[in-house]
């Protein structure tokens, strides 16, 4: 696999200072919206945008994104050689869903580096310009633009680029140096007049969980931007502040509400190691045994990742060392993030929902909760028939989730919870915000709040909320790849092909007695039988139909197996490889 080595964020996330709101949140729908109407290269945009930023703007015609959570996402990967020349930037094969994606260093063959500094600039420049004119009704001149970044070896550059770009239009700039994505967010909101906030708009730049390939040397701060002033602010120590005043909250104000827990963090060696020293040590926790708390994008130790393997080994291992009441993982920009119990257990995927789940529908009784398609059904029956509320399984992607949640709640359907397996997570009272660390500081209040009413039970208060789960014994993901190149697509699109295939599929699963279509789905194909249930999907951006099976013997997801695999087989496009694989064993 190709290794990946940064992927640029571009939190476009603007607080906008007036009273006109949108489905019940206090942001508006204005957003940033890079627009694209045909290959011009770099030079050309980069003029127009410094002549007529607005005009560059307005001749363009697709727009890359626009949603309620008000950002955009450049997500920069490692890559191979480099662009020889800026001409050759085609500006629509950044724009990747809801994403600005672009190969930010060299490394993998086959894969060219098309985010390079300038085109970074330039993207940059664009957003300041927009961002200016969205102000301008408001009589603002000159900006004030966050930039962040995670561990990343590309990240120093990219910043830079950002800092050139848009301190050279006459903006300023607040460098926050390694930050998480939440808190770049949050930067937006924050009034703090001696920082310097809130901001009009922020910037990003991470990869996520994404690994990394090879290392690149880091450029020196460029010494040309004099027109705009760059200002140092350790923004995480303000935005850890206010993680550490809603645990005290919590506990009635107590300072130290976590006193004698032993809680462990595992950041990855991302940006998550504040976590420790700015909040869980004010709050009286002992942290002995927290590892990889350094940034390093090399990531020497286990990819930062909540869904991975390796790195929930790593903090199950820690808590179980250490004999901690509680594991706290990160991924690499803290937007995500998962637990381990005391025991050694996972609160991570279904089973962190559940928590969440648990923890917001004790606040908000019968409340409707927002998940990605592949959740389980034992988790709907959890949260529906214990819990008393309302599963709403929607689409993969956080972004979709989290805009559904905004959407119920805009018709009247209430919704304070919306969550991807993956640990993305977003409530209503953090302004819809997918904050791996807010998540945390919901599981710390109960503790602090246990502790308080002197429980010595640890996080046993958490592993009681989730009692009741049932999860499955077989839980498969395989991925069926489609072949672009040949030519059963006659030429067409690999999104028609796999949805040609998702037809047919759920025409042979309307012959088979024992195979039920879920009465109510939004993506792809769910189908129930044999004790358990599968779906089959298209992935968001790839040529890929991801197959979920979930089942309670591997006889019966075997069973499942087999029935899509008939029905797909005749697809001589489609990989079927690793299905085949998996349902002779």
């Amino acid at each position: 696999m190709a290794a990946l080595s940064a992927k640029t964020i571009q939190n476009a996330f603007l607080a906008q200072h007036h009273p006109r709101t949108r489905h019940g949140t206090r942001y508006p729908s204005d957003f940033c919206s890079l627009k694209t109407r045909s290959m011009r290269s770099f030079q050309e945009c980069r003029l127009a945008v410094a002549d007529s930023s607005a005009k560059w703007l307005n001749t363009t015609s697709t727009p890359w994104t626009s949603f309620d959570r008000q950002a955009v996402s450049c997500n920069a990967a490692q890559g191979g050689s480099v662009v020889s020349y800026a001409g050759k930037v085609d500006f629509l094969k950044l724009q990747n869903g809801s994403d600005i994606r672009g190969v930010a260093v060299a490394g993998v063959e086959g894969e060219p580096v098309n985010l390079t500094e300038p085109v970074t600039e330039a993207i940059a420049v664009a957003f300041a310009a927009w961002l200016l004119n969205k102000k301008e009704a408001d009589g603002l001149r000159r900006l004030r633009i966050s930039v962040g970044h995670d561990s990343r070896i590309s990240a120093h550059k990219l910043q830079n680029a950002v800092t050139h770009g848009i301190t050279a239009a006459g903006h300023d700039i607040l460098q926050f140096g390694l930050a998480s994505t939440p808190a770049m967010f949050n930067s937006t909101l924050t009034e703090d007049e001696k920082n310097h906030l809130p901001v009009d708009g922020g910037i990003m730049i991470t990869a996520s969980h994404l690994p990394y390939n090879r290392n690149d040397d880091n450029q020196k701060e460029r010494e040309d931007a004099s027109r705009g002033v760059v200002t140092n602010v350790d923004y995480m120590s303000i935005y850890a502040s206010d993680l550490v005043q809603a645990v005290r909250k919590s506990a009635g104000g107590k300072e130290e509400p976590l006193d004698g827990l032993h809680i462990v963090v595992d950041a990855g060696n991302g940006a998550g190691g504040f976590f420790v020293d700015k909040v869980l040590k004010p709050l009286g926790a002992v942290t002995t045994g927290s590892q990889f708390l350094e940034p390093d994008g090399l990531f020497p130790n286990h990819i930062p990742n909540p869904e991975d393997k390796t790195a929930m080994m790593a903090i199950t291992q820690a808590v179980l060392d250490n004999k901690a009441d509680l594991g706290i993982i990160f991924d690499t920009d803290v937007d995500r993030s998962a637990a381990v119990d005391s025991s050694g257990h996972e609160l991570n995927r279904n089973r962190l929902i559940a928590l969440m789940a648990a923890i917001v529908l004790e606040e908000h009784p019968g409340t409707t909760v927002v998940t990605d398609s592949v959740t389980s059904d034992g988790l709907t029956v959890f949260i529906e028939n214990k819990l008393g509320g309302k599963h709403h399984r929607f689409k993969r992607g956080y972004k979709n989730v989290i805009d559904e949640a905004i959407r119920l709640n805009s018709v009247g359907e209430e919704s304070h919870l919306a969550m991807e397996t993956s640990g993305h997570g977003a409530l209503k009272e953090n302004h819809w915000l997918d904050d791996g660390a807010y998540l945390m500081v919901k599981l710390l209040n109960k503790l602090a709040a246990a502790r308080t009413l002197g429980s010595s039970i640890g996080s046993k208060v958490l592993t009681d909320l989730v009692d009741g789960l049932e999860e499955a014994a077989v839980t498969v993901e395989i991925r069926l790849k489609i072949d672009q190149n040949h030519a059963d697509l006659k030429g067409g699109s690999f999104r028609d092909y796999g949805e040609a295939v998702l037809r047919h599929l759920e025409n042979a699963i309307a012959k088979d007695s024992d195979l039920h279509k879920a009465p109510k789905n939004y993506e792809g194909v769910r189908v129930s039988g044999y004790g358990g249930w599968f779906l089959l999907r298209l992935s968001l951006h790839d040529p890929v139909l991801p197959l979920n099976i979930e089942a309670q013997s591997k006889d019966d997801a075997i069973k499942l197996g087999l029935a899509v695999l008939a029905a797909v087989s005749e697809f001589s496009a489609l990989d079927v490889t690793a299905l085949s694989k998996f349902v002779r064993q």
